[in-house]
């Protein structure tokens, strides 16, 4: 074997790649890892860690309201967004240095700086050159605005946590979890909130029931959802930004917000110098190993374009470093992973949806449920939670569950617990709920709603 410099040199310190890189170095390999921006990547920088504390932020202000009706009859506070925004800094940066420690912890050399790939072999980090016998590149996605008159005054979820000004007047241009999430965010932090989607309905590649119930709470929450439309140019004007659409009508904002989509982040990295095949949708095309074409060249996480979520590029770190350092068979299952998103009131969800499901197993049952949480018998605020079983008829498999209303996200942990163990609608059916709960409602979901 060539002598090199490392036996692994990781390009990206987000979450696979942090993972990977340390689970390497503790099967003794001699680890580097490059960053260039900040280290824990998109998700502890720009992404679910500042979002979800900004949710939290944004659930106060409905709390407030809330109260009332339980007694507490103080006047609503004012909300200060200098004081949010200031304190996630605060918190970011000791994620910052916690994930800085933990790769030195494990031996990993820390390398500042945008690596570039020379050959096969060798990485360079401005002018230092280094060797490696695999590279990992884990350097995620990056949000991306298209180009359109005035594209340029238009930001990014990168940009949106740390305005110097909160924009009292936003719109947000897409249907993913981010635009919603933020449409959600800024909601309910007291800003006038306009979602604009170019398809008929949101949150595609959900089940179809979600994203209608989605569709409706979030109405209700006020923000101004408007689909089959699109920005057709921005400019800047004296009251703010003015927003032209494709349906003829105007809109007079602080602020766009451009969700519609991320890129593999690959620009720079030389690429072009290795055999790395790239497919038509831009990202890295990698086997069942996250091996690339070139044979000493891997990819992982967001860059290769699979699952987007943090916990699945974390599991193919893990899987990564114990096949290739291990010695471990250790596959990643991509079925029943369970993902939520954060708008308010949130959505859960794990397994297939009706039609995936139809289309795999054949005939269904499907089970639901729709109703008022019972914190809001009191407080008097219009919200209904929806829930969804999709069982296969033939095994009586729970294949598919959804759910739209409070803590959706923390009770589907547990749902997608049992559905990885194969579970039945009669092991559903027989389990005990705990009393009262949102989520016992899982649990007594008798009556089928719809039958192939």
């Amino acid at each position: 074997m060539q002598n090199h410099d490392y036996d692994l040199f990781v390009i990206g310190a987000g979450s696979g790649g942090v993972r990977a890189a340390r689970m390497a170095a503790g099967f003794g390999a001699k680890v580097a890892v490059s960053e260039d921006r900040y280290m824990g990547g998109t998700c502890v920088n720009v992404g679910c860690v500042p979002k979800k504390l900004y949710v939290y932020a944004a659930e106060f202000g409905k709390s407030f309201k809330d109260a009332k009706n339980f007694g507490w009859n103080s006047e609503q506070p004012a909300f200060n967004w200098a004081t949010l925004r200031d304190n996630k800094k605060t918190e970011i940066f000791r994620l910052n240095a916690i994930y800085d420690n933990l790769l030195t912890g494990a031996k990993a050399v820390v390398i500042k700086g945008r690596a570039r790939i020379i050959d096969a072999h060798t990485v360079a980090v401005g002018e230092q050159r280094y060797t490696a016998d695999k590279i990992l590149i884990a350097t995620g996605g990056w949000p991306h605005i298209p180009k359109f008159p005035g594209s340029e005054l238009a930001i990014s979820s990168n940009e949106v946590f740390d305005l110097e000004q909160f924009p009292k007047r936003l719109a947000i241009v897409g249907g993913g979890y981010i635009a919603v999430e933020f449409a959600g965010i800024f909601n309910g932090l007291g800003a006038k909130v306009s979602q604009l989607y170019r398809g008929s309905m949101f949150l595609r590649n959900f089940d179809a029931d979600i994203r209608a119930h989605a569709a409706q709470e979030i109405a209700k929450t006020g923000v101004d959802l408007r689909f089959n439309v699109n920005v057709q140019s921005i400019t800047a004007g004296h009251g703010g930004l003015q927003v032209l659409l494709t349906d003829g009508s105007t809109l007079e904002v602080d602020a766009v917000l451009y969700a519609t989509g991320r890129k593999a982040n690959l620009e720079g990295l030389g690429l072009e110098n290795v055999n790395v095949k790239i497919s038509d949708a831009g990202t890295i095309e990698v086997d069942k190993n996250y091996c690339t074409s070139e044979p000493s060249i891997f990819a992982l996480g967001d860059v290769v374009g699979r699952m987007e979520l943090t916990p699945v590029a974390l599991a193919e770190g893990m899987s990564f470093a114990r096949r290739q350092f291990g010695g471990l068979e250790n596959a990643v299952d991509y079925e029943f992973i369970p993902t939520a998103v954060f708008c308010q009131p949130n959505i859960g969800t794990v397994g297939f949806t009706e039609d995936e499901a139809r289309t795999k197993f054949g005939k269904l049952r499907v089970f639901k449920s729709t109703f008022k949480p019972m914190k809001h018998s009191l407080s008097g605020r219009d919200e209904k939670t929806f829930m969804k079983l999709i069982v296969d008829k033939t095994s009586d498999r729970v294949v598919g569950a959804h759910m739209m209303g409070p803590d959706a996200g923390e009770i589907m942990q547990g749902i997608a617990i049992a559905m990885r163990a194969g579970a039945t609608k009669a092991v559903f059916d027989s389990t005990i709920g705990i009393h009262p709960t949102a989520a016992e409602e899982f649990v007594t979901m008798r009556e089928v709603w719809r039958e192939d």
